[in-house]
């Protein structure tokens, strides 16, 4: 009877499968059935904050990840792939996913934020190709590109697909939705895997994305554990502003080319500044992306707010002369006049490179300059009030 009892409790995961599902997993990612069935390993990948990727263990030998654009109800355009373990055969995958052998071991990033996944996980010898250097201050990867073994791959827009070939990659992480010029990658051969971390609403959405750089490495333990560590003390941070009672008011940007560029009331920026005890000044706005608006219109709206935030790449020193030398408006504004500007000069801080995967060091940044009795011990890393 003893033995009865044990074999059906072994043939039971075998015969029904697994599926990840959000609610039957821990905090951490474990899931021991539909993950060893699939993978392997005993840990699987399920993103809580995240709204572009969806992973689904299927219990047949590989699991399928679905892509979408997160700043779309309906998702648009979607892009499907099966991963299975490499040299495992596996059937029935469904009808219109690429198969992708698992973990990659060689990879092209096309953006800053792609590589900063890599570099949070330490896992930059799967990293084999970049784009511009323009803003790289990883020593380890400045050596890779020195010994050869990361290879630059040309500007977006104009890739050198010779180049790309002789890397021959597993993959190419791509932005689908910006002007990159992919449409010439696809004669290459090499599959192209968006990577829309970029169009996350939220800090913790688009830090979550190291989960999907780590199902695709092979990572999934590794990238569950650093996230966790970044959801924690993230969301400590906002316990902290949770009950402020004066939210000060910040506006974002700067003129180019006669249009201020800024981002709407439901963007990632905006609720980076609500969770930091702070009312973004576009934050009854219902676009999630970029707005471009005159002059006028943002002083009509931002004129008496509290905090001026400015992100740019001057060679030089940056100060409240510079600024008002682009344009003499902009010393009509109150935060300018209280010399209250948040300034981060990407020149001098890896603003692209580590900020996606660091919001919690962002979020202590602004906590600090906002209410800096909640913080008064914080060395800022991105943002400061500029001298």
């Amino acid at each position: 009877m003893k033995h009865t009892i044990w074999l059906i409790c072994l043939l039971i995961p075998i015969l029904f499968g697994c599926k990840a599902r959000k609610n039957s997993n821990t905090d951490n990612g474990t899931n021991t059935d539909s993950t060893l069935a699939t993978t392997g390993r005993n840990v699987s990948i399920v993103p809580k904050y995240a709204k572009g990727f969806q992973v689904t263990y299927t219990g047949k030998g590989y699991c399928l990840l679905d892509i979408k654009d997160p700043q779309k109800e309906d998702g648009g355009e979607t892009y499907h792939y099966a991963l299975k373990p490499r040299g495992v055969k596996s059937a029935d995958i469904p009808e219109g996913y690429t198969t992708i052998e698992t973990p990659v071991k060689s990879t092209i990033c096309m953006t800053s934020l792609q590589l900063s996944n890599f570099i949070k996980l330490s896992e930059l010898d799967a990293v084999v190709g970049i784009t511009s250097t323009r803003h790289l201050f990883n020593p380890e990867m400045q050596k890779r590109l020195d010994e050869g073994k990361t290879h630059k791959i040309g500007i977006e827009g104009n890739f050198d697909n010779e180049i790309i070939m002789g890397i021959n990659p597993d993959i190419i992480l791509i932005s689908p939705f910006k002007r990159g010029g992919y449409d010439a990658l696809t004669e290459v051969g090499i599959p192209l895997i968006p990577h829309l971390g970029y169009k996350e609403m939220t800090p913790l959405g688009q830090a979550e994305w190291i989960k999907f750089v780590g199902l695709l490495i092979g990572e999934e333990e590794k990238a569950n554990k650093v996230f966790s560590e970044i959801e924690n003390r993230y969301l400590e941070l906002t316990k902290l502003t949770s009950q402020v009672k004066k939210r000060p008011v910040v506006f974002s940007g700067e003129l180019r080319g006669g249009n201020w560029y800024a981002v709407g009331g439901k963007s990632f920026l905006a609720q980076l500044f609500k969770d930091a005890g702070a009312d973004y000044f576009l934050k009854d706005d219902v676009r999630s992306g970029g707005v471009s608006l005159d002059f006028e219109t943002v002083y009509s709206q931002a004129a008496y707010a509290d905090y001026w935030r400015i992100v740019n790449s001057y060679k030089g020193d940056f100060s409240y002369n510079t600024l008002q030398a682009e344009d003499i408006r902009y010393a009509d504004f109150q935060a300018f006049k209280k010399k209250q500007v948040i300034y981060c000069n990407m020149s001098e801080k890896p603003f692209y490179e580590s900020m996606p995967v660091e919001p919690e060091i962002v979020l202590a940044d602004l906590i600090a300059i906002f209410h800096p009795q909640l913080l008064p011990d914080h060395s800022p890393r991105y943002y400061e009030l500029l001298k």
